[in-house]
């Protein structure tokens, strides 16, 4: 179910939160790229044009029914606290990459059909088929 965006506004881009942001509240607009389900906790990376950031769906927060429908690029607001990550799951190829977002409400703003290929600067994709797709 697609649900409206309110009066939610956003505060901080995905490619903003820092260490100096743990414990505040965040409300963050963007796709998401990547879904990993891991039974009890759901990890979505979510990116808007400034960044990524990891937010955390977890069983407690009754969120993981919601979580389990995101697909790459759903647009959703996320609302959550920032948090700090566990020394072993720091990710140093992301500015974002020592915190992440425990979500208290996720909202879908817009589903979307799954696209011809992943939409990453990494993915290897055969010149045709990105001039076929070349609006994304």
């Amino acid at each position: 179910m697609i649900e409206q965006l309110g009066d939610l506004v956003r505060t901080h881009t995905c490619g903003a939160i820092r260490e100096g942001d743990v414990g505040k509240p965040v409300v963050l607009l963007g796709w998401v790229h990547r879904v990993r389900d891991l039974g009890s906790l759901i990890f979505f990376d979510m990116r808007d044009r400034y960044g990524v950031t990891q937010v955390v769906a977890r069983d407690d927060s009754g969120l993981l029914a919601a979580a389990k429908r995101l697909r790459p690029e759903f647009v959703v607001a996320v609302i959550g606290l920032v948090e700090m990550r566990s020394a072993e799951t720091v990710n140093h190829k992301l500015a974002t990459g020592t915190v992440e977002v425990a979500a208290g409400e996720i909202r879908v703003l817009n589903e979307a059909v799954r696209p011809p290929f992943q939409i990453a600067e990494e993915a290897s994709v055969s010149e045709d088929l990105r001039l076929r797709y070349r609006y994304l």
